[in-house]
């Protein structure tokens, strides 16, 4: 072996090496050799009124399935459904996704929605992010969060689900462009343990629960939990960035119970009228204590020195890393 070919093999190595240490410490493997994923069982969840009740005030009310999975009203404040298209799933006309992004049908339509789906693909796309047929879901469905979701609310969810009327509404299949779609397959993380109820009688414990599950949008920024700067771009009108709803001047310290509660009743600060991404037309079905619960919850994070005012100019913010108003003001 010459001398020449010596080095060029240590080099070759050596680059393999190195990109083999970067890719372990950037995207990883994933991309590579698909997503974590774990078998389906053939478990199936036995419908009873209680978790029928359960399920409705979950999809309908903390969740906010209907917010993706319904075609909606855009130009009705809260954006109520069409009527009769309830869970039927759409094309989520989201300017700057990398490709067709679609929410399915999963109503028990047997041609076109989740009629033929078992218990467990639903319940593995909902918190794991597996679809039905092994396809990695887009995180654009919050499945990280929804880990936390309770097995026993889990099972109310899909029990729930399978009892609405089908809706036929055939859709095309989510198509994303090259290099997302291999990033993306970092994103589902099997459930391989209980996830054990909550105590429903520990305001604080349910308070915490509700707000992970339900306030996903204003924790988007790992680094600033509930601190809002999520950037929502759609069909419900200008360009909104997710508020600080912690306790800090700069967030909600101003809010009392009785506000808090009317805010997601009704989709009104005092006279200011909040977007319809703001999902209080799904919100507003929870109890009010459960609301209380929830703020209680939000009193006791971190506070987040975060200023956020979509009536102002959209300008660059050096905590969220994003362009909205009030940004240069952080």
């Amino acid at each position: 072996m010459t001398k020449t070919r010596k080095i060029l093999l240590i080099t070759l190595g050596s680059i393999c090496v190195l990109l083999a240490v970067a890719i372990t410490f950037t995207i990883g493997w994933r991309p590579f050799i698909g997503p974590r994923k774990r078998a389906l069982t053939d478990r199936h969840f036995e419908s009873t009124p209680e978790r029928l009740l359960r399920g409705r005030y979950l999809v309908q009310g903390l969740l906010g399935c209907e917010t993706c999975h319904s075609p909606k009203q855009w130009s009705t404040h809260g954006a109520p459904s069409v009527p009769g298209m309830e869970l039927a799933g759409q094309v989520l006309p989201v300017p700057g996704l990398p490709g067709t992004i679609v929410a399915p049908n999963i109503t028990p339509d047997l041609e076109t929605g989740a009629g033929n789906w078992t218990d467990d693909q639903i319940a593995r796309s909902i918190r794991e992010g597996i679809g039905h047929d092994d396809r990695t879901i887009f995180p654009m469905m919050p499945y990280g969060t929804y880990r936390k979701l309770s097995d026993d609310d889990t099972a109310a969810v899909v029990v729930f689900l399978r009892s609405l009327p089908p809706v036929h509404n055939a859709l095309p299949k989510t198509q994303v462009k090259f290099p997302v779609n291999y990033l993306v397959r970092g994103a589902p993380e099997p459930v391989t343990e209980p996830v054990h109820a909550v105590n429903l009688n520990d305001a604080m414990e349910r308070g915490k629960y509700l707000a992970t599950l339900g306030c996903g949008c204003h924790s988007a920024v790992q680094k600033i939990p509930f601190g809002g700067g999520e950037s929502l771009s759609g069909p419900w009108g200008a360009t909104v960035t997710s508020a600080n709803i912690t306790q800090d001047p700069s967030g909600i310290s101003y809010y009392d119970d009785a506000l808090f509660i009317k805010t997601l009743r009704t989709g009104y600060v005092g006279a200011r009228e909040l977007s319809s991404i703001m999902p209080f037309g799904e919100l507003q079905n929870l109890t009010d204590d459960d609301l209380k619960a929830m703020f209680t919850y939000l009193k006791t994070v971190p506070q987040v020195k975060h200023r956020v005012d979509n009536t102002l100019a959209a300008t660059y913010c050096k905590i969220c890393k994003q362009k909205h108003g009030a940004g240069d003001q952080n």
